[in-house]
């Protein structure tokens, strides 16, 4: 055995050696690609664990880029393994809390795991390989966040996605901004923050939010077809991936400053504002205790 090869074993043990209770993972040896796949709990939103556990798997995936010398991963794809939902979005939960409380340091600490995690996606992990986001199912707030932090945004067609904030009266504060207005321009971004409303995966990806769009129930062989495609000018994107980090890059500090902000605006919101929430909250739970009970 040479030396890659057991370097390859050892991060592979290291992987094995992992035990998440909100996130699946997966390696495929074929194609160099590592899947991630989130059941965020009690609701699959970004729970703190979920969020610890993300961090967690990116620090292990790093860990073995090292030990191979960069030839472990070319691909990360982020997935659900909730049905019919992607992700939605933060913990309203937990944020409704902490306001009560006016704990402007939980917020803080929130919102800052939050963002740690999505530039590491955007980054690609500071290392020589592709980050991608399967959309299957709703993707809301901080869930479509997620996905646009992706290099690639790959949905099926009747999904959902959407940034709801402003029902509210707070705004999506760890990166869609950022990430949108690089997209779609800096006004059509605001519109669609301020608009609060749901765009099937088809409406964004005439306006070119999605990169591709994968018809319902083949979206993992979507994935498999952009792979394919992307390896065979694995150079050509390889440079354009470092063309784009360099003219459209979303600094650490930049998401920092927008996510004191988004504290700030956190911690001024009125009751009725929170009462919103919680019923958000309660419509999210009774949505997904009716997809477990119908999968049942």
């Amino acid at each position: 055995m040479n030396a890659l090869a057991k370097m390859d074993d050892a991060a592979r043990l290291q992987h094995e050696q992992k035990q998440f209770s909100q996130l699946s993972t997966h390696y495929d040896r074929k194609y160099r690609t590592g899947w991630f796949r989130m059941h965020g709990e009690p609701r699959p939103c970004f729970t703190p664990t979920l969020l610890s556990e993300i961090a967690s798997y990116f620090s292990s995936v790093k860990q073995d880029m090292r030990l191979t010398q960069g030839q472990k991963y070319d691909y990360l794809v982020l997935a659900s393994d909730v049905e019919g939902i992607f992700n939605l979005g933060g913990d309203l939960g937990l944020f409704s809390q902490l306001i009560e409380q006016q704990d402007a340091d939980g917020l803080l600490e929130y919102a800052v795991s939050c963002i740690n995690v999505l530039h590491a996606n955007m980054s690609h992990l500071d290392s020589d390989l592709t980050t991608i986001a399967l959309v299957k199912g709703d993707a809301l707030g901080g869930g479509f966040e997620s996905a646009l932090s992706s290099n690639v945004l790959i949905a099926e067609k009747g999904a959902k996605l959407g940034l709801p904030e402003v029902l509210f009266n707070l705004f999506p504060g760890m990166g869609a901004f950022s990430l949108l207005s690089r997209k779609i321009g800096a006004s059509k971004a605001e519109k669609m923050i301020l608009e609060g409303k749901l765009y099937s995966a088809e409406e964004l990806y005439e306006i070119g939010v999605v990169d591709i769009l994968a018809e319902k129930g083949q979206g993992e062989l979507e994935v498999y077809r952009y792979i394919d495609k992307a390896n065979k000018n694995a150079n050509s994107r390889r440079a354009m991936r470092q063309v784009k980090d360099a003219c459209n890059a979303v600094s650490y500090d930049e998401l920092l400053t927008i996510t004191k902000i988004w504290v700030d605006a956190a911690l001024k919101l009125e009751p009725r504002d929170l009462r919103m929430m919680q019923r958000l909250v309660q419509r999210q739970t009774s949505k997904v205790d009716l997809g477990a009970s119908v999968n049942a």
